[in-house]
């Protein structure tokens, strides 16, 4: 059923679920939501199983008029919502009647929201993914980012309609200054000293990071004695930190699926979704843990997934 119509679409907004797995090696990136935790709160908002396909807005979010009725929740970077030219929270389920305007103002934390529609957003499946890969121009909406006059389908949804909400005490701060935790390698071989440089430095995020990576300055981090950055191609993951020849990080995210630099750690993959909120001028430092730590934070992360499922409180049909 098409229950929107785009009367602005923001900057950049596309089409995201989970990623598009298992297709790497053609040379297709996994795409999918950077900030998988937004986008999993904003799917059980309003019933939806994690995997449904929400808008991912860059900076600032669309203008939206409602073409049915139909419940839908933004979450994720701290941009003002008004209903009909009055305020509404996120991180909560919104009830809209056919003729009222929804609008996603621009990000005064983070940078990217995710809303999410009761029943998914209907678009064709490319390799099992409904996600946009905007390089290769396919899957989401006809493989672009929402232009004005679009109209978003919904599939059906999963239940009843219940007003749910997640308290904001248990909201993500976004913060110019994080920690980001990471696990040596797989390259730490090819840095002595720039380990430590690496572990024990600050970061600037610079304006050239994107959907590809997060791009950061700071001091340089040298290589070991007769290393050279560049190794022979090879296939990368979220969250790995290459460090060209200039020594200057970049943290790895959802578009790219081979690369030939050394790569001087990994950051876990529970916090992707903070590197997803990362803004120009924000300050990244790294904190070197083990593979158990990984382990034990990678179940806390699902284990609070399952909390805030609970912590949602469930009200009347909307």
């Amino acid at each position: 059923m098409d229950v929107l119509r785009v009367i602005a679409p923001g900057p950049l907004s596309t089409v995201q679920d989970l990623g598009r797995y298992g297709w790497q090696r053609f040379g297709v990136p996994v795409s999918g939501a950077l900030d998988d935790f937004s986008h999993r709160v904003a799917n059980r908002l309003v019933g939806n199983p994690d995997g449904a396909a929400t808008l991912e807005m860059t900076l600032a979010g669309a203008k939206l008029e409602a073409l049915a009725p139909v419940s839908l929740a933004v979450a994720g970077a701290d941009m003002p919502l008004s209903l009909n030219q009055r305020p509404v929270e996120a991180w909560q389920c919104l009830r809209l009647e056919p003729g009222d305007v929804l609008t996603v103002g621009t990000a005064r934390a983070g940078v990217r929201a995710y809303l999410a529609l009761a029943g998914g957003i209907e678009v064709p499946r490319v390799m099992g993914s409904r996600s946009t890969n905007l390089g290769g121009g396919f899957g989401g909406l006809a493989g672009r980012s929402l232009r004005r006059g679009d109209v978003l389908a919904a599939g059906a949804p999963a239940g009843g309609r219940r007003q749910r909400r997640l308290p904001p005490e248990h909201r993500p701060a976004w913060e110019r200054r994080v920690n980001l935790r990471a696990l040596p390698g797989p390259q730490d071989d090819y840095f002595d000293q720039g380990l430590t440089v690496f572990f024990a430095s600050e970061f600037t995020v610079t304006p050239d990071t994107d959907r590809v990576g997060c791009r950061l300055q700071g001091p340089e981090v040298p290589l070991a004695r007769g290393r050279s950055a560049g190794i022979i191609s090879e296939p990368l993951a979220p969250g790995g930190v290459q460090v060209p020849a200039d020594g200057q990080p970049i943290i790895l995210l959802g578009e790219q699926t081979v690369g030939g630099y050394a790569k001087i750690a990994t950051v876990l993959s529970v916090d992707l979704p903070r590197v997803a909120q990362l803004r120009p001028g924000d300050r990244v430092a790294f904190r070197r843990v083990d593979l158990d730590e990984a382990h034990r934070l990678y179940r806390r992360y699902h284990q609070r997934l399952q909390e805030m499922s609970r912590l949602m409180a469930v009200g009347d049909e909307v």
